[in-house]
């Protein structure tokens, strides 16, 4: 514990102290030119990295391969203040600076962190997430609900695969690796003549998973067998006229069995559940370019998304208690249909305004997603299976913009708005109906100073929200068992209100002069009003639950990241982040209060650290550790996973166009918690105690990966 936190000490220290060697300078002395800028294309302009007025994250698409990153989830840990949960085969919940949702079963959910792919919401579908061909992962941490909407209150995860161009190049890759782990992708693109150019992705992912099941003797009840393809299509129809057409295809069929009643990699389930994803995707904007300093574009996006989740809910098998006879499987499969439509008039170059030169944006958006949930389950209240079926249906409109002001030539302010409206139904056939509705704003502002070239300090006031709700399934339950006092407590709570979130920031970011230190820190405070915090009720064989408003919800911290170049052959970097949290006004439904405890998912310290080195012109070798501070699972109880640090290595050869890597990730085997539930569920002590019940991260990997680029 001592060294991880004297390494992220050390690390904040450091990229705070290399701030004042460049941030101040007056003038950069050495021509810039050939110093790769990084730029972020999740902004409204396209603003280099340093340039953003929040907290930014950017790994590009060799920072994944050092990492032998397959899935979103493979590079989370290498994130300051990001996390995830188990519960699925894939991570599908992300946390930022402790806010986020951590599961979903039978109510409809808004996410707190949004993930967009290629433009496309994939919001809740985590699963979606491969990195084959991806050019780079964007994480926006804080509101974002000005620039991105409903489903980014926390922050935001972008992911843009590689663009197309004129000439033909591509890469093909094949990777194996234990737990007969086997991958596959070819991505090739080029000129089509009139239809313009075109780029076009596959990838085929298969493992067996880390769980043994001694009940049916097998080692694949955890596989993961991934498919994806994606298309980018631009064309020019005329000199004024873009069009750029995305296509995605995902085939998710993994299998699900995570959690052991001894709490090993050893299960006993006799009906292994599934983690699934069948997806279809189309985006299409037209942009017209005609005007002078400005764009228009027009953007239409539809996503068919049907997923499947189920587990075995008893965990195992008839028998294994004298007298158990009992066995259940719990499905949950869901038909989500997206249609978004937005219009955006976007500023190429300032403009004079109002005698100051300016940038602007402004937008109308348009969102309805419509999801129908069959869950097919054993009802202990009937002795049975049964059917439950619901229908969400949400649209929201909105109106937003944004102004950059250049007021000199070091001093800019942002200021962004965005009014929402969302219009909800929810039936199901409990008979239970809602009309969830209401109006939210969001937004920033932000004082940005240049120092030097590429060094900036900034401040943001910034707004976030997150849509209200209702608990369907909670006061249906209530009302089959005819519980008064149960049904009375969940009617006051059948609905619930949107969140809001405020943050304040201060950053620093800058560039040494000759391009071989940089530096990015930012502090922050937010405080939440109206928490969403899932709570659960457990009376009577019921144990369901629900989303209910706490009061409030505070935090603050430091995230920072640092590179230093120290020679051709060596280089470190560094990421690290600390977090406090609070939670103010949450009594669980037994009655316990849990003022003034730290959020769920909010591990006080992350630290990712590492070095990278050449020898001679081909051989490239790169060591990381990834380390995170314990973190409480859930907001209703107070159990904990432990802190942990993994190591990772990866030893590359670069031949002309072809790469060869012999990597490993977790190399010290270290047990690690990404999930945990407490209630009692163990036969064969006759259900008498309550125990922690976790899932496991990744155990130690290991794997060659052979690609060439053309």
């Amino acid at each position: 514990m001592k060294i991880i936190n004297s390494y992220l000490a050390a690390s904040i220290a450091a990229a705070l102290s290399s701030v004042p060697a460049f941030a101040f300078a007056a003038e950069d002395t050495q021509d810039t030119k050939d110093i790769e800028i990084i730029e972020v294309s999740g902004d409204f302009h396209r603003r280099t990295l340093n340039e953003t007025t929040s907290s930014v994250s950017i790994i590009d698409e060799d920072a994944m391969q050092q990492r032998h990153s397959q899935h979103l989830q493979d590079t989370l840990n290498s994130f300051a203040n990001v996390n995830f949960s188990g519960g699925t085969s894939t991570a599908r919940f992300i946390q930022i600076r402790g806010i986020g949702e951590r599961s979903q079963f039978v109510d409809p959910v808004t996410p707190s962190v949004g993930l967009l792919i290629d433009g496309i919401d994939y919001s809740g579908l985590g699963s979606a997430a491969s990195l084959f061909d991806i050019n780079q992962v964007e994480v926006f941490r804080g509101p974002q609900s000005g620039r991105f909407g409903v489903n980014a209150m926390a922050g935001l995860l972008l992911l843009d695969s590689t663009a197309p161009s004129s000439d033909f190049n591509g890469q093909f890759q094949l990777s194996a690796g234990n737990y007969s782990e086997a991958m596959g992708g070819l991505a090739m693109g080029g000129s089509l003549g009139a239809l313009g150019n075109a780029r076009f992705s596959v990838s085929q992912f298969q493992q067996d998973g880390y769980i043994e099941n001694t009940y049916l003797e097998r080692d694949d009840t955890e596989q993961r067998d991934e498919l994806t393809a994606r298309f980018k299509l631009d064309t020019e129809l005329s000199k004024d006229w873009l069009l750029q057409t995305v296509l995605h295809y995902n085939d998710v069929d993994n299998g699900y069995d995570a959690f052991s009643l001894d709490n090993t990699r050893e299960t006993l389930s006799d009906e292994p559940g599934y983690d699934r994803l069948e997806s279809q995707a189309l985006r299409l904007q037209l942009s017209y370019l005609g005007f002078d300093n400005s764009r228009l574009e027009m953007s239409v996006n539809y996503l068919d998304a049907d997923t499947g989740y189920a587990y075995d809910e008893d965990w195992t098998y008839k028998g294994i208690a004298p007298g158990w006879e009992y066995s259940a499987f719990d499905a949950y499969l869901r038909d989500r249909d997206d249609k978004t439509a937005e219009v955006r008039w976007v500023s190429d170059e300032p403009e004079n305004l109002f005698g100051v030169d300016s940038e602007w944006v402004l937008g109308l958006y348009y969102y309805d997603k419509s999801v129908q949930l069959t869950r097919d389950y054993f009802n202990w209240d009937l002795g049975q299976p049964s059917i439950f079926n619901s229908d969400y249906d949400s649209k929201n409109a909105a109106i937003y913009g944004e102004l950059t002001q250049h007021w000199s030539d070091r001093v800019s302010t942002i200021t962004g708005l965005r009014v929402e409206r969302y219009d909800n139904d929810y039936l199901d056939s409990r008979g239970i109906t809602a009309e969830p509705e209401d109006t939210m704003v969001g937004g920033n502002f932000s004082v940005r100073y240049q120092a030097s070239n590429d060094s900036y300090l900034y401040a943001t006031l910034a707004r976030g929200y997150k849509a209200g709700g209702v608990n369907g399934e909670a006061l249906g339950k209530a009302k089959d068992q005819e519980l008064e006092e149960v049904e009375n407590y969940l009617l006051d709570r059948s609905t619930y209100s949107p969140e809001v979130l405020w943050s304040t920031e201060f950053g620093v970011k800058g560039r040494s002069a000759d391009g071989l230190l940089t530096s990015r820190v930012s502090a922050f405070y937010h405080w939440r009003d109206d928490v969403q915090l899932k709570s659960w009720v457990n009376r009577n064989k019921s144990f369901v639950g629900y989303i209910e408003n706490a009061a409030e919800g505070t935090g603050y911290g430091l995230e920072a990241e640092i590179r230093n170049q120290f020679t051709d052959w060596l280089a470190i970097f560094a990421s690290a982040s600390w977090l406090q949290t609070e939670i103010e006004g949450f009594v669980t439904e037994d009655g316990t209060d849990m003022t003034g405890r730290e959020q769920a998912q909010a591990p006080n310290y992350q630290l990712n650290i590492g070095f990278e080195g050449w020898l001679g012109e081909n051989f490239q070798w790169v060591i990381q550790a990834d380390a995170k501070d314990e973190f409480y699972f859930s907001d209703s109880h107070n159990q904990k996973a432990d802190s942990m640090a993994v190591l990772h290595l990866a030893l590359n050869y670069h031949y002309q166009d072809w790469h060869f890597s012999v990597w490993g990730r977790n190399l010290t085997d270290e047990d690690y918690e990404v999930r945990g539930f407490y209630f009692a569920n163990d036969p064969r002590t006759g259900y008498e105690n309550e125990e922690t019940y976790v899932q496991y991260g990744e155990p130690r990997r290991f794997g060659i990966t052979v690609s060439k680029s053309f």
